[in-house]
């Protein structure tokens, strides 16, 4: 047990579980993923001045531990995960009635959004709909091959950063429209990557996950093709944004080819290496392609916004 998770059981003893299962170390990855749609909306200057940074703020704390902690830990509840899974290790067992607590804090979660723009509440109305035919039975849409990858990309890719610019009430323009479709394809491509290192538990379990079925060549071959769509789409926005006749177009180009860069070392690497790694090796590159990600999120934000 590490040092964090027995003060975590000192201070709410059995109660803790149900924390765990919200897995909070995911959130500053998801909230920096919701942000990068606010500072596209706002800017980078009027998001220094506070431009409405109230609604984001909300907006902000709903999407990433009411809907997002919920749907992590009502997919738990069903689940029940013997080994590690995704920003939990060594998961503990699923506490009494977690799927209705999960399903509760969504629930307040969308009462709240009332408060804020109806784009935002029309996102989390659908990914809350969705994240219950994702995990629940007798849907338990994860299950089924290429479902789950379609949920999870447009879900987590495109309409996460969607709801970060939503809160705002500004209307979306074009170019930074197709900046934010490119986070679909992107997401398709770090989504089997995810589930490299749990082949074996979700196969004894039944689960047909996309990665289950594809196996980890073909897996890794369409990580590789989807990381190379969403940087044609990202190419596009910089076209559109009118980068070619801009002074500072061409550092915003390098940019992207930066990011561009750190997926191909990261998926070519793996490409390469697949057939003699171990799961928890395969587990160690899910995390650096987390890192590419958020490679990716600081150059949108620095190149559009």
């Amino acid at each position: 047990m590490t040092a964090a998770r027995e003060l975590g059981y000192r201070l709410l003893g059995g109660r803790f579980d149900y924390l765990l299962h919200l897995r909070p170390a995911e959130w500053p990855i998801l909230a920096a993923h919701t942000a990068v749609g606010y500072l596209l909306a706002v800017g980078l200057a009027g998001a220094s001045a506070g431009v409405r940074v109230g609604p984001a703020a909300l907006a902000l704390v709903l999407w990433v531990i009411c809907l997002n902690g919920g749907t992590l830990a009502l997919n738990s509840a069903f689940d029940r995960d013997e080994g590690d899974i995704a920003y939990l290790r060594r998961p503990p067992r699923p506490p009494p009635g977690l799927a209705v607590f999960s399903l509760s804090l969504m629930t307040v979660g969308l009462v709240i959004a009332l408060r804020l723009p109806l784009g935002f509440v029309t996102a989390y109305a659908l990914c809350f709909l969705l994240s219950v035919l994702y995990s629940m039975p007798p849907f338990r849409l994860k299950a089924v091959a290429g479902a789950d990858w379609l949920i999870n990309m447009w879900g987590f890719g495109t309409i996460t950063p969607y709801a970060g610019w939503s809160a705002t009430g500004i209307a979306l323009d074009e170019a930074r429209g197709l900046v934010l479709l490119a986070f679909c394809p992107l997401f398709a491509s770090l989504y089997p990557l995810t589930q490299l290192y749990q082949l074996e538990e979700d196969s004894r379990r039944g689960d047909r996950t996309l990665a289950v079925v594809l196996g980890l060549k073909r897996s890794l071959d369409l990580a590789l093709g989807a990381a190379a769509l969403a940087f044609l789409i990202f190419a596009a926005a910089g076209w559109k944004a009118g980068w070619l006749s801009s002074p500072t177009g061409a550092w915003r180009a390098f940019g992207l080819g930066l990011a561009a860069l750190a997926w191909a070392a990261v998926l070519l690497a793996w490409r390469v290496r697949y057939a003699q790694l171990r799961p928890d090796e395969h587990q160690h590159r899910m995390y650096l392609a987390l890192g590419a990600w958020a490679v990716t999120d600081l150059v949108v934000v620095l190149a559009w916004g």
